[in-house]
């Protein structure tokens, strides 16, 4: 078993994952209201909403969907999605490349237990964390 964060977007989960998609070069699938049994039980503009979407991360993934509630909930704030890639220059251009229209929380540095860890906001709120399994 292994567990696969779920994130919620305010009308922006099909753009996210397909920005997300081509920082890690996959493909993203996508579940529409649209078509759905969901239709009937939401209010018409909801039909193009995200439903359900995936995205392969390496040996991971990603799950998220349009909060189509009534009353969307808070953004996300507690939980962060964190990735860890192989060499400090492929770790530091994924976190340029997510960050980038966001919001930095701490930048891309060494740190005592990697050579490379930042964290940042994207510009869609979702909070990441990025590392490098690379030893200091």
């Amino acid at each position: 078993m292994q567990p696969v964060p779920y994130l919620f977007f305010h009308g922006t989960c099909e753009e996210a994952f397909l920005f997300y998609a081509s920082v890690f070069g996959t493909a993203p699938q996508f579940m529409r209201v649209k078509g759905s049994p969901m239709e009937t039980h939401l209010p018409p503009e909801a039909a193009n909403g995200i439903m359900h979407a995936h995205l392969d991360i390496g040996s991971g993934a990603i799950n998220g969907s349009d909060d189509l509630s009534p009353t969307p909930g808070p953004a996300m704030a507690g939980c962060n999605v964190m990735i860890s890639l192989p060499d400090v220059d492929t770790a530091r251009a994924h976190f340029d490349r997510l960050s980038d229209g966001g919001e930095v929380r701490m930048p891309f540095e060494p740190q005592f237990w990697t050579p490379g860890f930042g964290a940042f906001t994207d510009r869609f709120g979702i909070r990441w964390m990025v590392s490098t399994d690379a030893e200091g």
